[in-house]
């Protein structure tokens, strides 16, 4: 997913769309990168080179992580069967099982916990939401650094998020300790030829960019976003629905939560009280 040597015109055109593009700034080849991101769901088998895993949690690592905590950890799971498994609870998503590389990131206050085990002393912050905010944030930040780090090797990747329709089964695959609980899966390879995606366009940049105060009026931006999303759909084999029937669809059922309106008690059992 290279997006090097991208004028600025045109990458604010794909990720935009024609007539919706903000205005230009200062340019360059990491900004061209990260405005050329699309998630990929068709993968080759082959490897990429030795060290590349090593490589991208170096990226990882090197995120911004609240008061220097570090409160995430990361699994690769290399296992047909877990993965297999792991695709079903995901909705059937078999790029998992395609991918050369499959990551599991988790926000994990367990280390800290066994810290403090050892020094003989007690967290009493951990027990509290802040602390799996923090760490669910760290994972985030963390994962977001492979993710350009991949691209910017020329490599594909796509979040899986639907590993939260289950967390505790997750959790049993990783033989995860308490207070570790998997936030996202990311699939990391080269991406299929024919597979290779398009970039997405975003909501107009003032629907989310405020200047003092926060603006609500943003129904001509929803209005002017709907048919482009729609367009983008239809192009890729997608529902052809708009961004508002997406909405509406995605969290206008408890059904449509596929089972993470349970998530909280979930993550309780996994031992985060969210005081």
């Amino acid at each position: 997913m290279d997006g090097t040597q991208m004028p600025a015109a045109a990458a604010l055109t794909a990720r935009y769309g024609a007539g919706a593009e903000p205005k230009a700034g200062p340019w360059n080849d990491t900004i061209a990168l990260l405005l050329s991101h699309r998630s990929v769901r068709g993968f080759r088998t082959d490897a990429p080179p030795d060290g590349t895993l090593e490589t991208l949690v170096a990226a990882a690592q090197s995120a911004a992580t609240s008061s220097n905590l570090q409160t995430w950890s990361v699994v690769s799971v290399n296992d047909p069967a877990v993965r297999r498994e792991m695709a079903t609870i995901a909705g059937n998503q078999k790029h998992i099982e395609q991918c050369p590389i499959f990551l599991v990131f988790l926000a994990d206050v367990s280390r800290n916990a066994r810290l403090a085990a050892a020094e003989g002393t007690e967290l009493a912050g951990l027990p509290y939401l802040e602390s799996f905010l923090v760490a669910s944030i760290d994972a985030a930040l963390a994962a977001q650094n492979a993710v350009v780090a991949a691209e910017s090797l020329g490599l594909a990747n796509v979040y899986i998020g639907a590993l939260r329709n289950d967390v505790k089964r997750v959790a049993e695959l990783l033989g995860l300790p308490p207070g570790v609980a998997p936030v996202f899966g990311l699939c990391v390879g080269y991406a299929l030829p024919g597979r290779e995606g398009e970039v997405k366009p975003r909501l107009p940049q003032a629907a989310v960019l405020h200047h003092e105060t926060y603006d609500a009026d943003d129904a001509g931006h929803r209005a002017a976003y709907d048919p482009r999303l729609a367009d983008f759909s239809r192009r890729n084999e997608m529902l052809g629905d708009t961004w508002t029937q997406r909405v509406i669809s995605r969290l206008g059922t408890l059904g449509a939560l596929r089972g993470r309106d349970r998530l909280k008690d979930a993550l309780v059992a996994l031992g985060f009280p969210l005081r």
